[in-house]
């Protein structure tokens, strides 16, 4: 048996899927915020951009009964699945641009050098230097 028969099949992370009501319209915001492109692959349910450093894929798929998480996580509260963590080279600037697109401060900030944010459907992502 060769090494690469050893090691098992391959595994390669390519994207993440966000649940949310308008997948046109938040997707328009990470397009925005990320300096992102489409990928043409959209559909009135269905939106996938890529992010020109990483070349990582995000899709969007509406979810017809979505809820956004809550921040800070509380026991009987819709939890928070994932987040993204967006570096910066300037916070006081990113964190203008994002709220200037729609994201929204959250009120709990657990550290001084990194900026919490919800996007226009509530998902969490975090701004740092």
């Amino acid at each position: 048996m060769t090494t690469a028969e050893q090691a098992g099949p391959s595994f390669t992370l390519r994207g993440i899927t966000l649940d949310c009501e308008d997948p046109q319209a938040l997707a328009g915001f990470y397009r925005e915020l990320l300096g992102a492109t489409g990928t043409g692959d959209d559909s009135p349910d269905w939106v996938t951009i890529s992010e020109p450093k990483s070349g990582v894929l995000i899709s969007f798929q509406r979810a017809r009964h979505y809820r956004p998480p809550i921040w800070p996580p509380e026991e009987q509260g819709q939890q928070m699945m994932l987040h993204f963590d967006v570096q910066v080279d300037d916070l006081a600037a990113a964190a203008a641009r994002a709220e200037s697109l729609g994201a929204t401060r959250m009120e709990f900030q657990p550290q001084d050098d990194v900026r919490v944010y919800a996007d226009p459907a509530g998902h969490p992502f975090c701004l740092f230097v």
